[in-house]
């Protein structure tokens, strides 16, 4: 990026402020223990604000990518820049008041009796005093829709709840930028569309920065701004999810399919010969596409 300063200038604190840049992930690789190739020369680059899906499928890297850009993997090669700052030379608290990763099962992160012990307990280690951290719990509950539940057991939410509980103790913390594993993971229709309105009105909103690992293309449309597809540890595809979907051969090699509307004009199109001028990717557009469609139709009879 032109207007990128330096890793060294990053590190002045007022300067920090008017970076764009949320991550950059440069050239990064990780090997497993076992000698697992999991990355392999992995290039992206997260702006703050910005609303970023990882799509693949099981076992393409979606998980340890996340995991390296919260630092918690070791032996990871290439260069992470959080804010434009090399991570390896930030301390886990440093990191931790950044940002922080939503596991893919909320049982892997609550760990407290109550709502409220849990979403404080990240305010709480970091110094806060009682009426402050009060403050922040009832304020992230509030974000995450879960007000009036506070002295609730963690093990009496569903599991949705559990997953937003997650969510509020990360806001809590303050953190800028949310790292989520399938955040919709286990949850039923409603619950997935509930899940990304939520995320994305902490984005719209709040100003969070989004980075979320999923499979689920049919919500990548409506919601993220950027997409990358994973496959096999390498991106092979980066842009606005018009410009990613926009390869549909590519999408099936990869075991990965278009949103369910766009896969309907896609055979229209190709199948039928019905004269689309573009794959919609939403209902909205695939409506407005179809009605232009039959009009220019009439028109022709």
């Amino acid at each position: 990026m032109d207007d990128m300063k330096s890793s060294q200038e990053s590190a002045v604190s007022s300067q920090d402020i008017a970076c764009t840049s949320a991550f950059s992930v440069k050239n990064v690789s990780y090997k497993y223990p076992d000698g697992t190739h999991a990355l392999s020369g992995i290039n992206l680059e997260v702006k703050k604000g910005a609303f970023v899906g990882l799509l693949g499928a099981n076992g393409s890297g979606k998980t340890t990518l996340l995991r390296a850009m919260d630092k918690l993997l070791k032996g990871v090669d290439g260069t992470i820049l959080l804010s434009e700052i090399d991570i390896n030379t930030l301390s886990p608290k440093e990191i931790y008041k950044k940002v922080g990763l939503v596991f893919q099962n909320p049982d892997d992160q609550l760990f407290a009796s109550t709502l409220f012990e849990d979403v404080a307990f990240g305010p709480v280690n970091m110094g806060f005093n009682a009426k402050e951290v009060e403050r922040r719990v009832l304020n992230a509950l509030e974000e995450v829709e879960l007000s009036g539940l506070e002295k609730k057991s963690v093990h009496n939410l569903s599991f949705g709840q559990r997953k937003r509980a997650c969510i509020a103790g990360l806001l809590a913390m303050g953190h800028e930028t949310l790292l989520l594993d399938e955040p919709t993971a286990g949850l039923d229709p409603m619950g997935e569309y509930r899940m990304m309105k939520l995320l994305r009105k902490l984005n719209k909103e709040s100003g969070v920065t989004v980075v979320m690992a999923t499979h689920s293309v049919d919500l990548v449309p409506v919601f993220l701004d950027r997409l990358y597809i994973l496959s096999k540890g390498r991106i092979t595809r980066g842009g606005t999810p018009e410009e990613v979907f926009d390869a549909p051969e590519d999408m099936a090699n990869i075991k990965l399919r278009l949103p369910h509307i766009a896969e309907l004009i896609y055979r229209l199109k190709h199948e039928d010969k019905v004269k689309f001028d573009r794959i919609p990717l939403t209902i909205g557009e695939a409506r407005r596409e179809i009605i232009k469609t039959l009009e220019a139709s009439m028109g022709k009879g």
